[in-house]
């Protein structure tokens, strides 16, 4: 079966194909004494014959012995240990994938230092050791920053095919690993802002868009991935109710917060209340109105913190919202007892 390639190219280039050559799987070993289409042809590993089991000729010597090459005495259930080292890698494909460590301890003469700066120069070409120092970045950054592993192997496919590319030749390392956690990120449904990304990375909010955007045009990618889920939310941008589920963890806030926060929000879009704000602006003041209406209390610097926006802004939606909300909060709420539009304050710094 063959596996189609990852981040195909938007418009792909042309490539001759070259003959392959390989065995021929037709021919079969037969013994030239029993002339028999189906042969049975016995491998004998400790004398290292190849010998046919109806009359005993032998067809072959030398052969290898490709068993375990030790003796395993365990009863238990588990494998059998045959091989050694790591399991293989995909994303290393056609690269060598096993390491050789030379020890510094040579008595002082100078000699390991040597040996390590040869083996460092045979073992790869100067684009493998680059892929692999991207790699050990990407995984680095995904640990710090908490994200589950298939996000850091997206991220991987998408540094490896725009380096195989040169799509991004003269930008900075730091610029396109971050860009492919970026969009890493957005494929996963587990969108990042660029602020956050920023931070992470130490890369310029400048740099980090034009990557992302020489990325996403040459691959053809779906501006964002709240698309899939949030058909309101508007292309290329995180949509708010992706960013609620982490705020609303980091504040410690019931479970019934974010549905209702989430309806909220959408309901504003639907009426075009605070359009043109960003999704972090708008979670951050969602948050704050859902919470005084359900009573569950939570100071604007406490959301600021969280959020990453300034209290201002915060208050700012806060007013948008408030001014509309008859329109925002459902009767059914009211009549439930979970909200009370009595508990909003006039003014977002009052409380």
């Amino acid at each position: 079966m063959a596996y189609s390639q990852p981040f195909p190219l938007a418009q792909p280039v042309q490539k001759v194909q070259q003959p392959t050559f390989g065995p021929d799987l037709a021919v079969r070993l037969i013994c030239p004494e029993c002339r028999d289409p189906n042969p049975n042809i016995v491998e004998e590993f400790s004398s290292g014959d190849l010998v046919c089991g109806t009359c005993g000729l032998v067809l072959g010597d030398r052969i290898v012995d490709t068993r375990s090459e030790w003796r395993t005495f365990a009863n238990d259930e588990g494998d059998d240990p045959s091989r050694v080292g790591a399991a293989s890698d995909p994303l290393m494909e056609g690269m060598e994938q096993l390491d050789t460590t030379i020890s510094f301890r040579d008595g002082g003469s100078g000699i390991a230092r040597e040996l390590q700066r040869a083996a460092s120069r045979s073992a790869a070409s100067r684009s493998e050791r680059n892929l692999l120092q991207a790699f050990r970045d990407i995984s680095s950054w995904c640990e710090q920053f908490s994200l589950p592993k298939t996000i850091c192997d997206i991220a991987k496919q998408l540094y490896k095919r725009s380096d195989e590319e040169k799509l991004l030749r003269g930008k900075p390392l730091d610029a396109v690993i971050a860009a492919c956690i970026f969009i890493a990120c957005r494929q996963a449904h587990v969108p990042r802002t660029f602020r956050e990304i920023c931070n992470l990375t130490h890369v310029s909010k400048k740099v980090l868009g034009q990557c992302y955007k020489a990325l996403e045009q040459a691959f053809n990618l779906t501006p964002g991935a709240s698309q899939d889920r949030h058909h309101t939310a508007p292309s290329g941008t995180t949509g708010a109710e992706d960013l609620l589920v982490r705020y609303c963890n980091h504040l410690d806030l019931p479970p019934n917060v974010q549905p209702i926060c989430a309806d909220i929000i959408g309901k504003a879009r639907d009426l075009g209340i605070a359009d043109g704000r960003s999704p972090v602006s708008i979670a951050g003041g969602a948050i704050y109105f859902t919470c005084c209406l359900l009573d569950k209390p939570k100071t604007v610097k406490e959301i600021s913190t969280v959020a990453g926006v300034s209290e201002s802004t915060i208050k700012l939606v806060y007013r948008l919202y408030y001014a509309e909300k008859e329109k925002l909060v459902k009767e059914e709420w009211i009549k439930d007892g979970k909200a009370k539009i009595e508990r909003l304050p006039v003014e977002s710094g009052s409380k």
